[in-house]
């Protein structure tokens, strides 16, 4: 056992490298791979489910290539923390499904006036990037956020993002919007092999394995297609050897309609982070409260909105730290933020190279919609998760009922909005922006009733236990 590693098991007996130690070469490489691994389809499924839905063709490669590079570039910042940005932990950051409702409806917009992928792009990236600022903003009093951000409302906005997202994975899994052989039992089949390979690995006793059931599951999915005769390489050799990033390569566009939604999540985005890394704290055994906790979750959330608006500046979706390496922290042992500068350098190496991503586009819809059936199932239970830490009183109960109708009900019946100027039905139609609005309104207009309802159950609790003294009383 070397000298470091005994010192860091000194200074806490189940962390093998603590926040500031420097593990060596090889150490850091394996967790840093481990990292990667737990994050890889976060980080680029969100970009082939926005080429995929919007006909983005021949950009994908590109855009998968940006949003692995951005990643890196996040991390590090994360890690490293630069002046007042980043948390200075071992966070990921990449690209982020909270945002993929909103992006998905942003590109919609566009593309029902006639526009172009390249216009389709611009808007996105031109919405994000003036949208990132929000949580910039945001970063310097995060803390009060909660008085207006409360749990009833983080998770009916995480269960809005989730549930038409479930729509998605099912288009996928029938083979994709406008399939010729759409519900044919290949494609069926296909998802199945990735959803059952998933389910089965999940319950695994060994760790890595669970954290590697999706990446394992989408592999098996390929090999299944690639038997079937379902995958055509040939157009790899068309590929640029590598990626350059260009500054907005597709032009710099505003929608209002397009910016609102994505305004609101990213106020939730500050919260969800602001939980994610109080959750790397605690497992890291480091502060989770006093200044240097409050500093941490201040740099944190800032980096979240800069790497947001440098992943908008260089064709990527909005990012976030991610949430499942906390859990690969808890398995290794390694909470070293040095760490975070392999993960860096692994992300951006692999983004350099678009040939990663023309064989990703390559997967066929059933295999990505048998993975993506799972995460996003996953996303409406986390926000279900956030409600039920919520006091679900007569009051929230309405508040969550009522925006949750809202936000599902314009997204099933969208004509219900015709009526209304075009803008506003844009920014309505959107199921996280109708959601999100109704919940933080009702919130402030409904006041709270404190103690009304306690005293009346304290009240009849003492009634039943002087009940049941008395028939004690009587049977002695």
């Amino acid at each position: 056992m070397t000298q470091d590693v005994k010192t860091a098991q000194s200074k806490n007996h189940d962390l093998l490298y603590s926040l500031h130690d420097k593990p060596g070469f090889w150490p850091s490489s394996f967790a840093a791979l481990q990292h990667v691994l737990a994050s890889l389809v976060g980080v680029i499924t969100p970009t082939l489910i926005v080429g995929g839905v919007l006909g983005l063709g021949e950009h994908v490669p590109y855009l998968i290539s940006m949003a692995l590079m951005v990643s890196g570039v996040g991390t590090f910042i994360q890690c490293r923390r630069i002046g007042p940005v980043g948390a200075g932990m071992l966070c990921l950051q990449g690209t982020s499904f909270a945002f993929l409702t909103a992006v998905l409806s942003a590109g919609m917009i566009v593309k029902s006036r006639g526009g172009s992928p390249e216009d389709i792009l611009a808007t996105i990236f031109g919405v994000s990037f003036c949208a990132a600022f929000i949580e910039i903003f945001l970063s310097r009093f995060v803390h009060k956020l909660q008085k207006v951000i409360t749990p009833v409302v983080t998770g009916t906005i995480i269960i809005l993002i989730g549930i038409p997202l479930i729509k998605v994975a099912m288009t996928d899994i029938g083979g994709g919007f406008g399939a010729q052989n759409f519900g044919a039992l290949d494609n069926l089949m296909l998802a199945g092999i990735v959803l059952v390979t998933v389910i089965l690995l999940n319950r695994s006793q060994n760790p890595m394995i669970r954290l590697a059931a999706v990446v394992i599951g989408l592999v098996l999915g390929m090999v299944a297609a690639f038997f079937m005769g379902r995958l055509d390489f040939s157009h790899l050799s068309s590929l640029p050897v590598i990626s350059v990033p260009v500054p907005f390569k597709f032009g710099f566009q505003f929608d209002l309609a397009a910016f609102i939604p994505l305004a609101i999540l990213f106020c939730v985005s500050a919260m969800e982070t602001t939980g994610d890394l109080t959750a790397n704290s605690t497992i890291s055994r480091e502060p989770v409260k006093g200044p240097v906790y409050i500093n941490r979750i201040r740099g944190g959330v800032l980096g979240d909105g800069v790497n947001s608006m440098i992943a908008a500046v260089f064709n990527s979706m909005p990012s976030t730290t991610f949430s499942q390496n906390n859990g690969v922290i808890a398995l290794t042992g390694v909470a070293s933020r040095f760490v975070g500068i392999y993960i860096a350098a692994i992300l951006f190496i692999m983004g350099l190279f678009p040939i990663i991503g023309g064989v990703l586009q390559q997967m066929p819809k059933p295999v990505l919609g048998g993975a993506t059936l799972i995460m996003f199932g996953t996303v409406a239970v986390a926000g279900i998760r956030v409600l039920s830490q919520a006091n679900l009183d007569r009051r929230n109960m309405m508040i969550i009922a009522i925006s949750v109708g809202m936000g599902i009900g314009v997204s099933t019946v969208p004509d219900v909005l015709q009526e209304l100027p075009k803008t506003v039905s844009n920014i309505l139609s959107s199921p996280v922006a109708m959601g999100a609005i109704t919940a933080i309104l009702l919130s402030l207009i409904l006041p709270e009733q404190k103690g009304v309802e306690e005293e009346s159950i304290t009240e009849a609790e003492e009634a039943d236990v002087e009940a049941a003294k008395k028939k004690l009383g009587e049977v002695s």
